[in-house]
């Protein structure tokens, strides 16, 4: 045997068993994956009108909250509490999963460990009312597309006035087809966080808006049981206008609002301020 032969039949074997190995591999799939979640619990219609405008788009994996968990924000289950599924079996075999937690618990836990590999994108939504301005820190549905941002995945939270079928599909339709814009923009870059509002009805158009920073209108009304017992009611009402520019202005005028978000909430003008409050080990005694 001269030495190219044995250089040839070491080359094959080399390459034969890289065939093997690789044959025994998992095979990722190539299609773009996309988790949905939500704050409205696994069955609600919002959610379910997403997994239409996706199934033919990109593979779709479901890990939502077993029960409706509105209002939770960015609320994490610790350590010290279990966290109960279901698993769904879907037609394709792929699993889906209502989970006994928060959103935001929801996403990590799917990311972490039970998808089959990092989606390429989170949805969250579609939420049964709109999540415009402040109350973006208290809505369920934005916290879980903040913890996908947290964890290095673009995200879309996605927020609807009314409770129609039809308005649901219609807006699940829009976010299909921005997503597909955002592909070809390549926009979807890790961390990328946006805020969707849709109002009901005919919409103007589309309109990409900054944050409203007004409080919501929020009072108390004190109540009696019929035994004696005090207790309070919120009268919380949404917030119907602000100044020109805001997510607020423009949905209230019929426009879809797009916001994009970012988890860095320095306060930047201040840091410059406060540097005089600094102090280093050898001129200060920290009591």
């Amino acid at each position: 045997m001269t030495a190219r032969t044995g250089r040839n039949r070491v080359l094959m074997m080399v390459l034969l068993l890289l065939a093997v190995v690789g044959g025994v591999q998992p095979q990722a799939s190539g299609k773009f994956l996309v988790l949905l979640t939500n704050d409205d619990g696994y069955d609600a219609p919002g959610l379910r009108a997403l997994v239409e405008a996706f199934r033919s788009r990109a593979e779709i994996v479901v890990a939502a909250p077993a029960t409706e968990q509105s209002g939770k924000g960015h609320s994490i289950t610790t350590s010290a509490e279990p966290i109960f599924l279901r698993s769904h079996r879907q037609p394709d075999g792929a699993l889906w999963y209502a989970i006994e937690a928060p959103p935001a618990t929801c996403v990590r836990l799917a990311v972490e460990s039970l998808l089959p590999r990092r989606p390429d994108l989170v949805v969250s939504g579609i939420n049964r009312g709109e999540n415009l301005g402040i109350t973006v820190y208290l809505s369920g549905t934005v916290g879980a597309a903040r913890e996908a941002a947290i964890v290095g995945l673009p995200a879309i939270a996605v927020s609807m006035r009314g409770n129609r079928q039809e308005d649901y599909a219609a807006a699940a339709a829009f976010v299909a087809g921005l997503v597909e814009q955002l592909q070809q923009k390549q926009a979807l870059r890790p961390g990328l966080f946006l805020n969707v509002n849709v109002p009901a009805g005919e919409r103007r158009g589309v309109r990409v808006a900054r944050l409203s920073l007004l409080a919501t209108h929020e009072d108390y009304e004190r109540r009696e049981s019929p035994r004696g017992r005090v207790y309070y009611w919120s009268r919380w009402r949404p917030l119907e206008d602000d100044v020109e520019g805001t997510d607020v202005w423009a949905f209230a005028r019929g426009y879809i609002t797009l916001t994009p978000m970012t988890l860095d909430v320095t306060d930047v003008s201040a840091l410059e301020k406060l540097r005089g409050l600094e102090t280093h080990a050898e001129t200060s005694v920290v009591r």
